[in-house]
């Protein structure tokens, strides 16, 4: 649920997500669910000479376990808090 949370928080701001077939997609966080799966609106792909067919998409959904990475705008993610969470939620499950 930590990191559920955590991208609740980033709805609305723009994110890259990096997928498992190398497709790199910038977008919008419009929203997540508590699977992970992620909706972004005004999309675009950093390699559009590699994905054309993606050129006339403007929103996506993508399933939470196609993901490799998502990249967050540094300004919006406190490490120290999401260290501490992590760290608590980890003593919580060990009790």
């Amino acid at each position: 649920m930590l990191f559920y949370s955590f991208f609740k928080s980033l709805v609305g701001k723009d994110v890259v997500v990096e997928l498992k077939n190398d497709l790199s997609i910038c977008g919008t966080l419009h929203s997540v669910d508590q699977f992970l799966n992620i909706k972004l609106t005004e999309i675009t792909v950093t390699d559009p000479d590699k994905y054309p067919h993606m050129l006339s998409v403007k929103n996506c959904f993508i399933r939470g376990s196609v993901v490799r990475y998502v990249q967050l705008p540094a300004d919006e993610c406190d490490t120290q808090l999401l260290q501490d969470a992590a760290r608590k939620e980890a003593a919580q499950s060990k009790q």
